[in-house]
């Protein structure tokens, strides 16, 4: 039997046949934000029935239809994300009306991602996991004894809004001091665009033409590696975050393994390095084991694979 995975994203919605853990075919289409439920459920219907036309393969050889999307999935699979213009909306039940006899099932798309990695990929083999994406603010899943925990209202696994510190700028949920904040992309960021602002001389500048607002996190990792001087000052930061969210982590699940996605991960060369022993401080036995600390290994494709093994 094959399996669908719908990865849907606030640019475009991707579909992937799975089979034996493989995307066997993708396809996309843009994502129409403005349509509401009833929308959605025809684009991911009308994407499943293409994908399924292009490759020969009948409805009826599907075992089911894995749905990510960003946003509040509660345990009845009411979805809430502003972004697509829902709220406490049902998809799944207009999916199973089209697709009849055939599973259909929904989820946040970070949880979908840790899925993808316990199930295929960097945390397969484990019996209990935590991933979190570092990209624009910070993702996350949870998962014990193969089983996602989503918590009683399906809020839980929020590990980007975990509280550290204070901060010198609001997180994007109103709450100041959040994980996200200091470890995304967007901290990385505006951390070297403060320094430089501050007058802090930097080949990050250069890199960015001179325009602060161009900075990437990979430039700021990129004159790491130089040894530019507010490029360590940055990346020392988010080093010594990290390790204190980890250990948060560690302190309240001890996870076999946590694996580490999202864009920022492409550094992993640096972010690992020393990255044990520095959450280990943070510990109260400070002597102990820990679970692996790993890099993901699926990208652009977790969110089609992690779908479909729902």
């Amino acid at each position: 039997m094959y399996k669908i995975g719908i990865d849907v994203g606030g640019m475009s919605i991707k579909a992937g046949i799975v089979k034996d853990g493989q995307i066997i075919s993708k396809m996309s289409k843009e994502t129409n934000c403005e349509r509401g439920v009833e929308g959605l459920s025809q684009d991911i219907a009308d994407l499943v029935e293409d994908i399924l036309s292009q490759n020969n393969i009948d409805i009826k050889s599907v075992s089911n239809i894995g749905i990510g999307i960003p946003g509040v999935v509660t345990n009845e699979g009411a979805v809430t994300c502003v972004n697509l213009g829902l709220k406490n909306s049902l998809i799944v039940p207009i999916l199973e009306e089209k697709f009849k006899g055939t599973k259909v099932s929904i989820g946040n798309d970070a949880n979908v991602a840790a899925l993808a990695e316990f199930s295929y990929g960097s945390m397969r083999g484990y019996e209990s996991g935590v991933m979190i994406t570092l990209g624009t603010g910070i993702g996350g899943g949870i998962i014990i004894n193969g089983k996602l925990i989503t918590g009683a209202n399906g809020i839980g696994a929020e590990i980007g809004h975990m509280m550290l510190s204070t901060n010198y700028f609001d997180c994007n949920c109103g709450n100041n001091g959040c994980f996200e904040t200091f470890c995304s992309a967007t901290a990385i960021i505006k951390y070297a665009q403060k320094l430089a602002e501050e007058g802090k001389t930097t080949k990050i500048i250069e890199y960015a033409e001179g325009n602060l607002n161009n900075i990437t996190a990979k430039m700021v990792f990129d004159a790491y590696r130089e040894d530019d001087s507010v490029a360590i000052e940055v990346v020392d930061r988010f080093k010594k975050y990290l390790a204190m969210g980890l250990a948060n982590i560690v302190n309240f699940i001890d996870p076999q393994v946590i694996s580490i996605g999202g864009g920022v991960s492409n550094a992993s060369d640096i972010m690992l390095n020393g990255l044990n022993d520095k959450v280990k401080k943070h510990l109260p036995f400070k002597e102990g084991n820990i679970g692996d600390i790993v890099i993901a290994e699926f990208k652009n494709d977790a969110g089609i694979l992690g779908a479909s093994a729902l």
